[in-house]
């Protein structure tokens, strides 16, 4: 086996993956840990190197890397506990470092030191803040190595601990997502949330052209409605919140004047399932709008546009939210050629006093005209606000000024 310098002084290669790995919040933790295990394995100069699990009396594999041609140990394969090596390391009756299996006694009475067979061997255990064992970080080679020492203990045992921490916010992530499920799927059984209407004024004719439906909800922990949505998307019933909503908003859409249309709220997930149009089917497309709301780039326009073709055809409006709050929302106008283009709030909150939002709504109003789509803007507070939107040639409105969001009017 290649010999490995043992200089005190020379700086330790694992070190400065330690804290680079522990610093990444975004990679995942198999990602990390794999990544861990081959930085050890290659240092010492071994095989096999693994994370075990110890769970009702058995080892189960959890991460592995291996050399090439070496023994093969299934991710997610387990064996009786007792029969281990790690187990035996863990209490005691093994060393945790074993410079040749073969020549240690208490090693031979395992099956698997002569089967594998098992030369040199480092192991040591996995321990969670609360004190328990989760496993152990082992790592082995067929063939024997005399030069392993305390200071390749002292390293596996540092790589235990970053290994147990990582492991611990892998539970704790983990814990967490079940619990927002948990809260999600609460909300959906027992429809803990409501619906309110937010009036859109047509400043022209002066009248009510559309209500905007709005998700309240009803549940632990109050918070706003865009918090609940983003907590569906984190575990993958988004969709399925907002078809919820727009299935609820749709029965009160008798209790609208046949003058007024109702707006409804769908990310493009929810577009792209091809659910919306059955929602949609018992009820007159051309009084209903619908507004695209996402931030980020869409993947899939071609699909998205084409998912919208048909209820479009039928009378659907589709309306664009939140231009110019980010360069997301340009491009899905651009790229869908709403009926309705939607501008921030943050655009026209104090429109009357700030030169660059004016000019901004100004190109906006010129982009709407040249392009046969109508603009409304949201977060109307004040009157001062409201007359510039109109002077610059803003059609429609919505916002506290002109109706808080509340019951339809009876």
């Amino acid at each position: 086996m290649e010999d490995r310098a043992t200089n005190a002084t020379e700086a330790h290669p694992l070190v400065d993956i330690s804290l680079g790995l522990d610093a990444r919040g975004e990679a995942s933790t198999e990602g990390v840990l794999h990544e861990v295990l081959h930085a050890i394995r290659t240092h010492l100069g071994m095989e096999v190197a693994f994370i075990s699990e110890f769970e009702d009396e058995r080892r189960i594999f959890r991460f592995v890397d291996e050399e090439e041609g070496a023994p093969h140990l299934e991710t997610g394969a387990s064996d009786l506990l007792e029969e281990s090596y790690c187990q035996r390391v863990v209490d005691g009756r093994l060393p945790e470092v074993i410079h040749d299996a073969r020549q240690e006694p208490a090693a031979l009475e395992l099956a698997a030191t002569l089967e594998i067979p098992i030369g040199a061997y480092l192991s040591v255990p996995i321990c969670l803040q609360d004190g328990s064992v989760y496993g152990t970080l082992c790592c082995f080679d067929r063939q024997s190595d005399a030069t392993l020492n305390v200071r390749d203990l002292a390293m596996m045992r540092v790589f235990a601990d970053f290994v147990a921490r990582q492991l611990e916010r892998q539970r704790e992530r983990q814990q967490r997502q079940k619990a927002a499920e948990a809260r999600i799927r609460d909300v959906l059984d027992h429809r803990r949330f409501h619906i309110v209407f937010q009036p859109m004024y047509d400043l022209v004719d002066k009248h009510i052209a559309g209500y905007e439906a709005l998700s309240r909800f009803v549940a632990e922990p109050i918070r706003g409605p865009d918090k609940w949505f983003e907590e569906a998307a984190t575990v993958g019933l988004r969709v399925e919140l907002e078809l919820a909503a727009i299935e609820l908003a749709l029965e009160a859409l008798p209790e609208i004047p046949d003058t007024a249309y109702l707006s409804l709220n769908a990310s493009p997930a929810t577009i792209l399932s091809g659910r919306i149009a059955d929602l949609f089917a018992p009820y007159p497309r051309d009084r209903l709008m619908l507004e695209v709301t996402e931030h980020d780039i869409v993947d899939d326009y071609a699909g998205l546009f084409e998912a919208l073709v048909e209820m479009r055809r039928q009378g659907l409006r589709l309306a664009i939210d939140d231009a110019g709050a980010g360069y997301a929302s340009f491009r899905h106008i651009l790229r869908l050629a709403p009926d309705v283009i939607k501008l921030d709030r943050s655009l026209t909150h104090g429109i009357d006093t700030r030169r660059d939002s004016r000019a901004l709504a100004v190109a906006l109003v010129g982009f709407a005209t040249e392009t046969g789509s109508g603009l409304l803007a949201e977060g109307v507070e004040t009157q001062a606000e409201l007359e510039v939107l109109r002077d610059i040639g803003v059609r429609k409105a919505q916002g506290y000024l002109l109706g808080r969001p509340g019951p339809l009017p009876a």
